[in-house]
């Protein structure tokens, strides 16, 4: 008989947990509000640039060529604010603790606000109104006291507001991107570097590796795709006949074995390239050349005064 009473309790208690569970309310609290600023950038134009220089014509086998990279956005930005609807769950647990407490809340709101009569309305409001607010809440079953640490919320709606909509161009180098040079009955890709500068050199690698007799023009070419934006641009240079019958020999004077000669051989080298009107070339061999004779200070020397006698070519201290 005991033990179906206490069964009964149990129950009765379990229902009445869920009955106040599914019953109790949420305590809504103050709404709260974020504020950010999104911009939207819509691509208008887009375009690449090659700027091979002043001439179309070649008449020295190094030239820098910059390549720039030119984009015209629609910006639109937009003042946001989404604002969240804030409450504190209910659990009836806390009801164990929340209605006596809640009851001395009241007692003691109740109190105040006599005192408050008395001093001429000076307390401030949370002695007057806010601890009757929480003790209400407190003595009410289905309700938990608002709790900032317990609070959950819920996006309750999204403004925006346009603030302002501007052009805006951008102009940026084409970095370490690719070039496709078409000449020789081949395709060539070199890259750009750093600041967007194709460092073109007939003399160099891949060029130098065919008859540079037969190279008579480049077309040069770059090409970007994004989206439904394609951007490309393209450049033909002439090699003239000039340059054409110097970049064999050119070639052989730079490239051919250096360190099997001898001082006079360099000498004539530097010399040689310097009458054929390639004085760039002829001052990076003169540096290669001091560069190898580094461990040699005798031959260094002797190579620096044969270059001043025979060539006339003053060269600063290598050791300064």
């Amino acid at each position: 008989m005991h033990t179906s009473y206490c069964l009964r309790l149990i129950c009765a208690a379990l229902c009445g947990a869920i009955l106040l569970s599914a019953s109790g309310c949420a305590n809504h609290l103050p709404q709260r509000s974020e504020h950010e600023e999104r911009a939207e950038r819509k691509l208008l134009d887009h375009q690449l640039q090659i700027d091979a220089g002043p001439s179309s014509v070649l008449e020295l086998p190094q030239r820098r060529i910059r390549v720039h990279e030119q984009k015209s956005y629609e910006v639109t930005t937009f003042a946001v604010t989404r604002r969240y609807d804030r409450y504190t769950p209910y659990q009836p647990w806390r009801e164990l603790y929340e209605v006596p407490l809640g009851a001395v809340a009241v007692v003691a709101g109740v109190g105040a606000n006599l005192l408050n009569v008395v001093m001429l309305g000076s307390l401030p409001d949370t002695a007057t109104r806010d601890w009757i607010s929480y003790g209400m809440a407190g003595l009410n079953p289905f309700m938990n006291v608002e709790s900032n640490g317990r609070a959950e919320q819920n996006l309750a709606s999204i403004e925006e507001v346009q603030r302002d909509r501007r052009v805006e161009y951008v102009n940026l180098p084409w970095i370490e991107r690719p070039v496709t040079i078409s000449a020789l009955d081949q395709q060539f890709e070199l890259l750009t570097d750093r600041g967007g500068v194709l460092r073109l050199n007939l003399l160099d690698s891949p060029f130098s590796e065919y008859d540079l007799a037969r190279l008579n023009s480049l077309q040069l070419s770059v090409e970007d795709s994004q989206g439904d934006s394609r951007a490309r641009d393209e450049v033909r240079l002439t090699v003239s006949h000039n340059l054409r019958g110097k970049l064999r020999e050119a070639h052989n004077l730079i490239y051919d074995d250096l360190e099997n000669g001898d001082v006079a051989q360099w000498v004539h080298r530097v010399k040689r390239l310097s009458d054929l009107g390639l004085e760039e070339e002829a001052s990076e061999l003169e540096q290669s050349l001091i560069e190898l004779t580094r461990n040699d200070p005798e031959l260094q020397d002797s190579f620096l005064k044969a270059l001043l006698k025979d060539a006339g070519r003053l060269v600063a201290d290598p050791a300064n």
